[in-house]
C-alpha cells in the first residue's frame, strides 16, 4: 500500500488539496499498478516561521 506525504507551508485551499491527491494518487496507480483504494496521502502543513533554508527563516 503506497504511502505518499506531502510537505507544505499552509495556506492552500479544500480545492487545491483535492486538486494535488487526486492527480497524486493517478499517478501512483498508473506506475505502481495498483487500485486507487490502496493510495494513502497524507498532507503535512506548517508555518513559513518553522521552516528554514540556507540558514534563513522562510518568513526572512
Amino acid at each position: 500500500m503506497p504511502l505518499v506525504t506531502v510537505h507544505a507551508d499552509e495556506g492552500r485551499t479544500i480545492e487545491q488539496k483535492r486538486g494535488l491527491v487526486r492527480d497524486i494518487t493517478d499517478a501512483v496507480c498508473k506506475h505502481f499498478n495498483v487500485p486507487p483504494e490502496a493510495v494513502s496521502i497524507h498532507i503535512r502543513e506548517g508555518k513559513k516561521e518553522n521552516r528554514a533554508k540556507g540558514g534563513k527563516l522562510a518568513i526572512d
